[in-house]
């Protein structure tokens, strides 16, 4: 077991508080978004075996099998396949979409085939993998996922009382469901920007005045003025997730992030496809190609299991679990066929006796037994083989 040394990343959009705060420690005045726990080469977690610091990468890479199991690299490799993160929202995040599996093998083998460079701000496909997603949130989480009905999407746009929105009404009103997604969305991205510029300003000025369902779209403005993904949100799904509940994110729906603390948990992957609220690239036509147009109801989950409590996706690269330990409960061993990272997030637990401050983290390699002890909260994540 490897107590881990994670990096915070400093995202514009991330409170100055919220990290800080599960830390106890003071915040810094600057924006805290996400902190990193796995191998993933962007930033990745450091440890001390006896030997002077090193990634967790790099003792997976000397040693695959010992430190993922058998089982694991045959089935996705002699890497860590997934990246567990703190994430703490102060302001909205870009409205995306990510690829399927197939999806990001052709594109990314594309991209590498016209020469793309990687680091490029309009490269699409930073690598082959998907990038499915779960947020579990630790305080009220705020965010906007999968389309409304078209019908409910008309009312609400109808509702603002914006001339310039009228086309847009109509089309989500005249036409079957797909079709209908489909034609808004994309003419709300390709519209002259100057137009939209002013058609965004009106629409936010009238959901701040009305507020109600309108409340959580009325502050994107304010962070992204202008920017046509103000009118492309009012198509989605409001969600506001309290503690303990979590959202799924499969590949092809539509979704952004916009105020609160949880623990994410993703397949190691970059790849983003951005349909709005951000100054970054947004490729329509290869955007067309990746979002479902179907309306979805939220995939909200809730922790199933008597101890150890599931978070069920139809992902095998991850496997999200927490265990809420009381005061006076018996000690609980873990499973040890695959690797895992155990996140402490409240109290003071213990793992083999080391005990873990929120915020805190380990590394356990497969095939080794470890147990959970004291009270607290402590999140699970691995894979499943």
């Amino acid at each position: 077991m490897d107590r881990l040394t994670n990096t915070i990343r400093p995202y514009a959009w991330g409170s100055t508080t919220a990290i800080p705060t599960l830390l106890g420690v003071e915040p810094t005045g600057e924006p805290q978004a996400e902190m990193w726990m796995g191998a993933h080469p962007g930033a990745p977690s450091r440890l001390d075996r006896g030997e002077g610091e090193t990634t967790l990468s790099a003792v997976i890479a000397a040693d695959p099998e010992g430190q993922l199991g058998a089982a694991a690299v045959a089935r996705f490799g002699p890497r860590l396949p997934f990246l567990l993160k703190l994430l703490a929202a102060g302001a909205p995040l870009s409205l995306q979409v990510h690829p399927d599996l197939d999806q990001a093998r052709a594109g990314f083998e594309d991209e590498e085939r016209r020469g793309v460079p990687i680091d490029a701000g309009h490269r699409n496909y930073k690598d082959a993998n998907h990038k499915p997603e779960l947020i579990c949130a630790l305080t009220p989480f705020d965010g906007l996922c999968g389309f409304r009905p078209p019908r409910e999407a008309a009312d609400l746009l109808e509702g603002l009382g914006v001339d310039s929105l009228k086309p847009y009404v109509d089309l989500l009103r005249a036409h079957p469901e797909e079709a209908a997604l489909r034609e808004v969305l994309t003419a709300v991205l390709t519209a002259d920007r100057a137009e939209m510029a002013r058609t965004v300003t009106e629409a936010a000025a009238a959901a701040e005045r009305l507020g109600g369902p309108y409340a959580p779209y009325a502050g994107l403005v304010h962070d992204y003025p202008g920017d046509p993904g103000v009118i492309a949100a009012m198509l989605l799904n409001h969600v506001r997730l309290q503690p303990g509940e979590a959202m799924f994110l499969g590949a092809g729906v539509p979704h952004a992030y916009l105020d609160g603390l949880g623990v994410e948990l993703m397949a190691n992957s970059d790849n983003v496809l951005r349909c709005g609220l951000t100054p970054k690239h947004v490729d329509v036509p290869e955007l067309l190609k990746v979002v479902i147009f179907e309306p979805s109801a939220p995939g909200l989950l809730r922790p199933e299991g008597d101890g150890e409590e599931v978070y069920e996706t139809p992902i095998d690269e991850f496997r999200l679990s927490r265990f809420v330990l009381a005061a006076g409960g018996a000690p609980r061993t873990l499973p040890d066929a695959t690797p895992q990272i155990l996140l402490c997030t409240a109290g003071g637990p213990a793992v083999d006796g080391v005990t873990l401050a929120p915020g805190e983290s380990v590394f356990v390699p497969a095939g080794e037994k470890v147990e959970l002890s004291g009270t607290g909260t402590v999140f699970r994540a691995t894979v499943v083989v």
